[in-house]
């Protein structure tokens, strides 16, 4: 089993975060086992996060890892809401979408995922930059 997982994971590295499940439809072994993953993921999906813990996981991933920096720009990630559920998506407000790098967008999810679960679910991010008051 454990050769077929690391087979699984090896060929759907952008479903990471999915159950490996092994049934038997000739035996109907573990077949049970289906319907409570798929009710754990709809719980995960459904889950909400209240924006104040978000933000505080948010402050504690960026002081562990800085956020990247380009041509002498460094992204500043002032705070982060969760906008909705099924798959939940969270609004991270920046001061510049472009110098989010795919590394760090991946760090934080695995930040989120780590303090929050979300097991089963795909979790999206969306970057708004704050505009600066006009005056």
């Amino acid at each position: 089993m454990d050769k077929f997982v690391k087979e699984v994971r090896e060929n759907l590295k952008f479903m990471a975060y999915a159950p490996v499940l092994f049934i038997s439809a000739l035996t109907g072994q573990r077949v049970n086992k289906v319907l409570q993953a798929v009710r754990e993921a709809h719980a995960q999906a459904t889950r909400r996060v209240t924006t104040g813990l978000l933000n505080d996981i948010l402050a504690d991933a960026q002081a562990a890892l800085q956020p990247p920096a380009t041509s002498g720009r460094r992204l500043k990630i002032y705070y982060a809401t969760q906008q909705a559920v099924q798959p939940p998506t969270f609004v991270m407000f920046v001061n510049d979408q472009n110098l989010m790098h795919f590394s760090y967008e991946r760090y934080l999810e695995k930040q989120f995922r780590k303090a929050f679960g979300f097991e089963g679910t795909p979790l999206k991010f969306i970057l708004r930059e704050r505009k600066k008051k006009e005056e």
